[in-house]
């Protein structure tokens, strides 16, 4: 039976429907240990789930229809079912099945280090079940620790009246200044959660966040160590250039009795996570680690929605048990491609607040600012140091609208907001033809301008002499106007996917005069870094313009733009990188652009869901323009919720 199993999966394999990984999985666990094929059949959905970003396998959806897990047809799933044998027909069952598996470890009984953990009724992969259990055991204690005792008077005055300073008018519309509370409650502990949508102010929360922790820091002051980190280069970068810019304002405002610019600028570059942990190749460790934690007494780290599982679960070990930790990000973006959605999990109620009696009764002492009714509760450790941000000061008009509609699940509004077409800020172009997304690509479209040919003719005008200054001007300025439009994508493979639309865009700007591919590299290319490379010091996700190297003619050299710095390497020494024109939403995560152009497919597949959706329109600062060859796809994607399979909520007591 198992040999009739097995040539299932390879069929499946074969035919694209699972990877080639899953086999090999269910193969290895097979050969050390029990090789029923019920077994073998946990493995390839566990692992395959694991692929889709679960960071476990719930045994009732093997009850249900775990076809829907995968986007699978009926047909599919009964050819690899009947393959099986006897299916076990409850969770209790499925239970027993395992419990009794040589290959099976139950949570928290004698460990004889198996591959697999049953936790309760979630089957886990081992370092997925691992690294759970330390986020949660970690995050936990940080909430719990060093909270500010309510009878410490004089630390809540004190903080009082800084926030007083740093938050000197009242909140727009009457109602609590969030930003104001979230400062204030993570002064309180040794974690800080801080989540909002575009625009809600974020960074400028987290920059008066970091103003007054100088302000109380004492004889710590002068050498209280911060870090910023985000988990790609251009978010981080971003980080960096805001939080600057917030702190040389509010530099002004308080004075000579706090030195902001000096304290700034001892702060350093904001690093990417990969960085600030010391990742080394060929490795999955870091060079810190629990027994060679990061010298850091405060850390900030944006885009917190992007940190998968392990990821997180690394940073928790680095970071000592008195430093800060500061999360800023988007509960409702896409979280990262890996296991785990940890942000989420954190503060998946923080719309409700669900405070304590003594969560509210700090923040009126230490702000003067009154929670209203319907935010009290009886949440866990991790509430009572999450703050949601609610009022966006940028993101509004017809763009914010759309997202406000898609985020909610309203799939009529959103259609209401794409239709009216108020104004050149927001457009849809349903029924899209690939002639529709080409000539967007090559010259925007009327009110939105954009398109690659604006940074294209800057790429022909390059400065005839080699003047440094000339030089670093004009890379700049290429830059800058590439990075003002970008379209996006829902998948990879297919007509309206990456791949297909890479080459198609290409193909026109060459044939547009735009542009001259005489092979692999060529000028004017925009990359795509797909995988760390510490030699070079590029990381998966980095994205870089490919220009002539004044130093060496006829060789070329890719230049990244962080912040207000750039810096390049050589072509020939980037081996992963991928050409650029369109991105996968997943990949702008972290990023920007002035008009935003984002494609669906003519099929979703039913794998598309609100939060892909939300994502791409909230990359847009300025224009917006949707093209969807098979309009339907958008409201299925509205109506369906992405769900992740996690344990990580119930262990943190959320």
């Amino acid at each position: 039976m198992s040999h009739e199993f097995f040539a299932q999966v390879d069929a499946l394999t074969e035919a694209g429907q699972l990877r080639r990984l899953s086999g090999a999985f269910a193969r290895f666990i097979a050969s050390v240990g029990d090789s029923s094929p019920q077994l073998m059949a946990a493995c390839v959905l566990l692992s395959e789930l694991e692929g889709r970003g679960h960071s476990c396998l719930m045994l009732d959806e093997l009850n249900a229809d775990p076809a829907a897990l995968l986007g699978w047809s009926g047909d599919e799933w009964r050819e690899l079912r009947a393959s099986v044998g006897d299916w076990p027909e409850s969770t209790a069952a499925w239970r027993t099945l395992l419990l009794d598996c040589q290959q099976v470890w139950a949570a928290h009984s004698a460990d004889d280090h198996q591959p697999l953990v049953l936790d309760g009724e979630r089957l886990y992969l081992r370092r997925y079940w691992q690294d759970e259990t330390h986020v949660a055991k970690a995050v936990r204690g940080r909430a719990l620790g060093g909270v500010l005792p309510l009878d410490d008077e004089a630390q809540t005055a004190d903080i009082r009246r800084w926030l007083d300073i740093l938050f000197p008018h009242a909140a727009r519309g009457g109602g609590p200044d969030w930003q104001k509370i979230a400062c204030a409650v993570a002064m309180r502990g040794k974690l800080g959660i801080i989540t909002g949508g575009p625009g809600t102010g974020k960074t400028y929360t987290v920059a008066r966040l970091l103003a007054l922790l100088f302000a109380t820091a004492g004889e710590r002051q002068a050498g209280l160590r911060v870090a910023l980190a985000a988990p790609t280069g251009k978010a981080a970068a971003r980080l960096k250039q805001s939080i600057d810019t917030a702190l040389d304002e509010l530099a002004d405002k308080v004075g000579g009795e706090l030195p902001l610019r000096e304290l700034a600028a001892r702060m350093g570059a904001a690093r990417t996570l990969h960085s600030l942990l010391g990742a080394r190749p060929d490795t999955r460790a870091f060079q810190h680690n629990a027994g060679n934690q990061l010298e850091v007494d405060v850390l900030i780290v944006d885009e917190a929605s992007m940190i998968h599982l392990e990821m997180m679960s690394a940073l928790l070990a680095a970071l000592p048990e008195t430093a800060t930790l500061i999360l800023l990000g988007d509960k409702d973006q896409l979280a990262s491609v890996e296991a785990g959605a940890v942000l989420g999990d954190l503060c998946h109620n923080a719309e409700a607040g669900d405070y304590l009696p003594e969560t509210l009764s700090y923040v009126h002492a230490s702000t003067g600012q009154e929670i209203p009714a319907g935010f009290e509760g009886h949440g866990g450790p991790i509430a009572q140091q999450t703050v949601m941000l609610r009022e966006s000061r940028r993101f509004g008009g017809p763009i914010g609208a759309l997202a406000l509609a898609v985020n909610s699940g309203d799939a009529a509004a959103a259609v209401n907001v794409l239709r009216e077409g108020r104004d050149a800020r927001i457009a849809w172009t349903d029924l899209a033809q690939s002639a529709d997304l080409l000539q967007l690509a090559l010259n925007g479209r009327p009110g939105a301008e954009g398109g690659y040919r604006q940074y294209l003719q800057l790429v022909k005008n390059s400065p005839a002499e080699v003047d440094e200054i000339v030089q670093l001007a004009w890379v700049k300025s290429v830059l800058k106007a590439f990075e003002s439009f970008r379209i996006l994508c829902a998948v990879r493979e297919g007509e309206w996917g990456v791949a297909g639309l890479n080459d198609a865009i290409e193909q026109k700007l060459q044939s547009a005069g735009l542009l001259k591919r005489t092979g692999e590299w060529y000028v004017g290319r925009p990359v795509m870094v797909t995988r760390n490379d510490y030699a070079t010091g590029v990381f998966n996700g980095d994205i870089g313009l490919t220009l002539p190297d004044p130093a060496r003619p006829g060789a070329l050299r890719v230049y990244f733009s962080e912040g207000e710095t750039v810096r390049s390497v050589l072509a020939t020494r980037l081996r992963n990188v991928e050409t650029a024109f369109a991105m996968t939403v997943h990949k702008s995560q972290g990023s920007e652009f002035a008009h935003t152009a984002m494609v669906l497919p003519k099929d979703g597949g039913g794998m598309l869901a609100r939060e892909l959706i939300y994502t791409g329109i909230t990359r847009a600062r300025d224009y917006f323009t949707l093209l969807t060859p098979n309009g339907q796809v958008l409201l299925d994607a509205i109506g369906q919720r992405t769900q992740r399979a996690s344990g990580l909520r119930n262990l943190l007591g959320q």
